[in-house]
């Protein structure tokens, strides 16, 4: 089987791979016609069973593009809002003979479970819990890759700093196994009760952990700040709201003072005021716009490459 579940299953020449190839793939979204016939004949089942704006549609206009068949699915309009069981669903899906099923899941594992135990379908993972979002991750580099060639510099070598809630964050695990392969150094910033433990140790010698944002955006290329989860706050992670925004929201002020040249990314949505200031968010230093722009030619490069089977798990 061909499936993309997680950065973590990739080697540095398969994201590398995926990178150029999304690159190909902008000029495609640039075109009058917007269309090219590399997947005709091939059907696409976009299973979502989580809410998603930017990832959905996304996929949806990168299957299109890419001349797919593309059939979207959301929990409310599935039988599994009836009690069915996600894998009775899919092996359902998997009879009509679908080449290739997107899933969210707000549950870790659900794609890597879907991928074990079906036969004749690619699974991708468009973000499975507190597990990986890895085509988010990808364009998260694309994005920052086509930024600093501007300069002359690589996409290797840089200072990342992954600020908020890194605990409940995909995006978060992704990107920091994206960077590991990548060999960059990364700075994991949040209040204790936030960074997951034995982050230094899964992810390698070049992950630092601090509780101090300037501390841990001081000299970065990048800082990429993570959604504050407010649907989990009710566990009680950090004593106020208020007080996260105190000490962890990424202003302007800050930025100019410990990290004047970096670049500022978020994978959205966005909680202004509190992760991030409309200053910064709105501001030259910020790459958000670029990001969701990037996102379809990612998903284009990734459902390319499993739909023609040139990418292994």
């Amino acid at each position: 089987m061909k499936h993309l579940i997680g950065i973590e299953d990739l080697s540095k020449d398969d994201l590398l791979g995926l990178l150029t190839d999304a690159d190909n793939f902008i000029e495609v979204s640039e075109r009058e016609i917007k269309k090219v016939p590399a997947l005709r004949g091939k059907t696409i089942i976009n299973l979502f069973l989580e809410n998603s704006t930017r990832t959905r549609v996304s996929f949806e206009i990168a299957g299109k593009r890419l001349s797919a068949d593309t059939i979207n699915v959301s929990s409310s309009g599935s039988s599994v809002s009836k009690g069915e069981t996600v894998l009775d669903t899919v092996w359902n899906l998997e009879a009509m003979n679908p080449d290739i099923v997107v899933i969210r899941h707000k549950e870790s594992g659900a794609p890597k479970f879907l991928a074990d135990n079906l036969k004749n379908v690619s699974i991708v993972n468009g973000g499975d819990g507190m597990h990986e979002h890895p085509t988010q991750a990808l364009l998260d580099c694309l994005t920052i890759q086509k930024h600093f060639a501007k300069a002359g510099r690589s996409l290797d070598g840089l200072k990342i700093a992954i600020v908020g809630d890194v605990f409940h964050s995909r995006v978060a695990r992704s990107n920091l196994w994206a960077h590991k392969l990548l060999g960059n150094k990364v700075s994991v910033v949040a209040p204790p009760t936030l960074v997951p433990r034995g982050v230094a140790e899964v992810y390698g010698d070049n992950v630092s952990v601090t509780h101090n944002l300037a501390e841990g955006i001081e000299g970065a290329d990048v800082v990429m700040c993570l959604r504050m989860q407010l649907e989990r706050q009710g566990n009680f992670f950090v004593p106020t709201l208020d007080d996260y925004t105190r000490r962890f929201c990424v202003t302007e002020k800050l930025l100019r003072k410990v990290a004047p040249h970096a670049v500022v990314l978020h994978p959205g949505p966005m909680n202004r005021g509190v992760e991030i200031s409309s200053d910064v968010a709105d501001g030259p230093r910020s790459l958000i716009g670029s990001q969701v722009n990037m996102g379809v030619a990612v998903r284009m490069a990734v459902l390319f490459k499993v739909g023609r089977g040139q990418l292994h798990e």
